[in-house]
């Protein structure tokens, strides 16, 4: 059986502000070494089709990754989380999003599986009409987790999503 590789780009170390709500967080200048260094790595195709998510820390980590084009696309935004309110154990909250995905973990936030039935009404058209090339797709921890386990048919490995960094690649081998 033939594979397809793609690539799945988290945003770099972003700016926390709590006065307002993380969708609306730039990339923070601190990281941006880090962001550079992905880009050296090796770790990336060279000859791909990029697409980012409209957040302007993930469109400014891919445009710090490549020259190629980069396309936005505005279902690739993470799990909407519409609150300002600081989270202590921001990861327990996140769990409790996966254990029970059609209600709002928090208050101001999305459902999960709306958050993945908007992922899944674009990502899978973008990967067959890009068939025969790499794809690189940059955005979020929460919303990459949804998509590997919608497009690879496992369950959503949150110990994966735990060791994520600012930036990070996870590459996904899926059937061609």
């Amino acid at each position: 059986m033939t594979t397809r590789r793609v690539h799945l780009v988290r945003h770099g170390l972003s700016t926390q502000d709590r006065d307002r709500p993380p969708h609306e967080w730039g990339l923070d200048p601190r990281g941006h070494e880090d962001v550079d260094a992905l880009r050296r790595s090796g770790r990336l195709p060279t000859r791909a089709v990029w697409f980012s998510s409209p957040e302007t820390k993930a469109l400014e980590t891919a445009r710090r990754l490549t020259e190629a084009p980069v396309t936005v696309v505005p279902e690739l935004r993470e799990h909407e989380r519409h609150s300002t309110t600081w989270i202590a154990d921001f990861p327990s909250v996140v769990r409790r999003a996966f254990d029970d995905p059609d209600k709002p973990a928090f208050p101001g936030w999305e459902p999960l599986t709306r958050a993945r039935d908007r992922l899944m009404s674009v990502v899978p058209a973008l990967l067959t009409a890009h068939a025969e090339e790499e794809v690189v797709l940059v955005g979020h921890g929460t919303a990459w987790t949804l998509l590997a386990s919608e497009l690879t048919g496992r369950p959503p490995d949150l110990v994966a999503w735990s060791r994520l960094r600012m930036p990070d690649l996870w590459v996904l081998e899926l059937p061609a």
